[in-house]
């Protein structure tokens, strides 16, 4: 452990920083399964829905640096592939 006041704290920060960050991707594969789950079932509907809410955790995660925006933006287009593929 640091003995440095500034360190100290700096550990401290990086400590909840991890725990927003642990939170956030773990929404982020909630999210994505439930997209998922709804193609599985033929869900058209659902998987819509879904994927909305997929899309707009996933672009706020990437907005505040959890995810890279690659990550981010390849992971919405395969999803929205998924469902087109469902519509037609």
């Amino acid at each position: 452990m640091a003995n440095h006041a500034s360190a100290i704290k700096r550990h401290r920060q990086s400590l909840k920083a991890q725990a927003r960050n642990k939170a956030t991707k773990t929404r982020i594969k909630n999210a994505v399964k439930a997209v998922r789950l709804a193609l599985e079932q033929n869900d058209m509907e659902q998987a819509q829905a879904r994927l909305v809410q997929a899309t707009a955790i996933l672009d706020k995660a990437a907005g505040k640096k959890v995810i890279h925006w690659g990550c981010a933006a390849r992971k919405v287009s395969r999803l929205t592939t998924a469902v087109n593929k469902l519509k037609a």
